[in-house]
């Protein structure tokens, strides 16, 4: 069982429904998907938003390993995402080396604002925790009482690891960064990312790939 847990923001229920069927429709094998409410959480999860966070799951994801048990592999990932491969070939890349495994991106956002206003933050392995392969036993650091208290640069940088050789790569196909990125053909990447900010908002509705994202809520519309 490929094990998912997805970033889930009240403002982007329409990005959670269609990546969850873009991963359905092309898994070769059975797939948990979990979104991560924080109406869901409460009890675990009681940290106060902070101000520069700009999605609602921008420190709960770090919770993955505790709601997994500690056992076994999990995967996380935003919403704002859109699964053009088999997502069982992601999950054979796990290597027992590594607690995490994450595209490396040398990601830094010229802009200061996001969707929908919110804030867009600049630090040292930005975005490398919008895709994560969790280890879940080697993440045990990540006790609710630790996610509820490190500052986000502890969380996001995975200094909980203690040792940066614990983080192994991931091809950057796994984690393509709309417009930052440059445009390639689809068969070059294996999962978008619209991080500055997806085709459902009405800003963005010509970004680059918008055109993916539109069919597969279609074909989502048709199955529903």
């Amino acid at each position: 069982m490929i094990r998912v847990f997805i970033g889930f923001d009240s403002h982007e229920v329409a990005a959670y429904t269609v990546l969850s069927h873009s991963i359905n429709a092309r898994a070769s094998q059975p797939v948990m998907i979990a979104p991560l409410m924080l109406s869901q959480l409460q009890g675990v999860f009681d940290r106060e938003r902070n101000s520069l966070q700009s999605t609602e799951f921008s420190f709960s994801r770090f919770l993955v390993p505790y709601l997994s048990d500690y056992a076994g592999w999990s995967l996380f990932c935003d919403c704002d995402m859109l699964m053009l491969d088999d997502i069982a070939k992601l999950w054979a890349l796990r290597d027992e080396r590594y607690a995490v495994q994450v595209v490396k991106h040398d990601h830094k956002p010229k802009e200061s604002i996001k969707f929908l206003d919110q804030p867009q933050t600049k630090y040292e392995k930005k975005n490398w925790s919008s895709v994560i392969l969790f280890n879940n036993n080697k993440c045990r650091a990540l006790t609710p009482a630790y996610v509820n208290t490190a500052t986000g640069l502890e969380l996001h940088q995975f200094k909980w690891l203690g040792d940066d050789s614990l983080i192994g790569e991931l091809p950057h196909r796994w984690n393509h960064l709309v417009d930052y990125d440059p445009t390639v053909p689809v068969s070059q990447v294996s999962f978008l990312h619209y991080t500055e900010g997806g085709p459902y908002f009405e800003a963005y509705r010509n970004c680059s790939y918008a055109a993916e994202w539109f069919a597969e809520r279609e074909r989502a519309l048709v199955a529903g």
